[in-house]
């Protein structure tokens, strides 16, 4: 009888997920886990958590919204906390497990982790499986050994032109009998006791969280986004700094594996066939071709993705200034826009894309400060942060990542102008409650250390 251990990772999700997809395939019993990683609630990322409480809250809705879907085909979900290379080891010895499968990731931590497990599990094997993106290993090998930058990516790929993976459907009629486990009582009320300390930590937050966690709750998204006509005009409306419809906000759903890149995919492709197609829907593919970008250039490289001088020839030239740093993420700087952004970062988890590239060139530009803490606070707040996509763009910003131009630079006036014309956002999000000057002593008497490279 084989025994198999399903760990859930970054795709919370039933369907369309080929990890489990095969577990069914392949089990006679199947144990469905996640692991809470304490490790990643301590400010050793830059002075900041690898996991906020906004996302770490969006996950643990996530998870009472999986352990419903599989209480109702006759399964349960077990949470436990703890090092993953240490908690799933000891599960297997004791339900004499005989595989364990998970989800391929991309991130560093993720990875290394992963390996960990495996070492640690010995002869037991651990299959993984890639599926955070729109294509496969050998399809991305086939077209491009080199990512190059994102134009010539994205050139390249829809020159091939490559096929996005199919989707397979989830059908509870297929899995395996639930293997039985014996939990003490802390094990079963793990989940609704760290989801309580979630939404404690949230309290003092001035605006709830807009975005329904679950992969029930992202199916009801994709199909409302499309059904509602506004694909018609994303490309218009994506660099909106606000507004729920003027962007897809898929992006939280993604970072989780809610939704796979493919169902977004597919679902974009069915608007272009049944309603129109046109240089807006055209333009949803392009964003979901940067995503994929970043998910194979973080996987290429590596611990290079967090080093100060990233693929740069030299170091840039910024420092760590603490109260630079403290007043920027607090939106108390002398400028009303950057502190706007700041303050709807604060307070709801969630920044566009053009209002973070915004925010990121002031950090780096005009600021001075080092790349990496900007990224790390971001990784703390945002609800949707994703390691590649974030940690990517700010490379790209700072110029030490991919960018042929050597990083962006952005005119904070002109940028207020174009999206922000009549001051609404600001005022919104009360931007002009700054203050005059970034620095309370000169210069001289700021410390000018930067932490070492990974």
């Amino acid at each position: 009888m084989k025994r198999t251990l399903y760990w859930f990772t970054q795709d919370l999700r039933l369907d369309d997920n080929l990890a489990l997809d095969f577990a069914t395939q392949n089990s006679d019993q199947i144990l469905f886990v996640y692991v809470i990683n304490p490790r990643y609630r301590i400010q050793t990322n830059y002075h900041c958590k690898l996991l906020g409480d906004r996302q770490a809250t969006f996950i643990a809705d996530s998870l009472l919204t999986l352990s419903s879907q599989l209480d109702s085909c006759g399964h349960s979900l077990l949470v436990v906390e703890g090092e993953p290379h240490q908690v799933l080891p000891h599960l297997v010895s004791k339900y004499e497990i005989g595989q364990v499968i998970c989800a391929e990731q991309v991130g560093l931590y993720e990875r290394k982790s992963v390996q960990k497990i495996r070492n640690e599990l010995g002869s037991v094997p651990l299959h993984s499986f890639w599926q955070h993106t729109l294509f496969e290993h050998t399809q991305i090998q086939t077209v491009s050994r080199d990512l190059g930058n994102f134009t010539q990516f994205r050139k390249r790929v829809e020159k091939a032109p490559l096929s996005v993976v199919t989707s397979c459907r989830f059908d509870p009629s297929r899995l395996p009998a639930p293997l039985v486990t014996v939990c003490g009582a802390n094990e079963q009320g793990i989940l609704h006791q760290w989801h309580a300390q979630r939404q404690d930590r949230l309290t003092e937050t001035r605006v709830p969280l807009d975005f329904p966690a679950g992969e029930e709750a992202a199916q009801a998204h994709l199909r409302d986004y499309f059904d509602s006509g506004v694909a018609r005009r994303y490309k218009e409306t994506r660099n909106a700094l606000d507004g729920w419809l003027n962007s897809t906000k898929m992006s939280p759903y993604l970072a989780l594996g809610n939704l796979s890149p493919r169902q977004v995919w597919w679902a974009t492709e069915a608007f272009e066939k049944q309603v129109v197609a046109n240089e807006s829907t055209y333009w949803i593919k392009f964003e979901l071709l940067w995503r994929e970008y970043f998910q194979w250039l973080c996987l290429k490289l590596g611990p290079q993705l967090f080093r100060f001088q990233g693929l740069a020839k030299s170091k840039p030239l910024t420092t760590f200034m603490p109260e630079r740093f403290t007043r920027w993420c607090q939106g108390n700087t002398p400028v009303p826009l950057v502190n706007a952004l700041m303050n709807q970062l604060n307070e709801t988890g969630y920044m566009s894309n053009r209002g973070r590239q915004i925010a990121a060139s002031y950090f780096v530009n005009e600021l001075g400060l080092d790349w990496r803490y900007g990224a790390a606070y971001f990784q703390q707040q945002l609800l949707d942060h994703d390691v590649a996509s974030n940690w990517g763009n700010w490379q790209y910003i700072a110029g030490v990542g991919v960018d042929p131009r050597g990083g962006r630079h952005f005119n904070i006036e002109k940028q207020a102008q174009l999206y922000d014309e009549l001051g609404l956002f600001v005022q919104k999000w009360r931007g002009e409650q700054g203050v005059s000057s970034v620095d309370s002593v000169d210069a001289a008497d700021w410390p000018t250390f930067a932490e070492e490279d990974i």
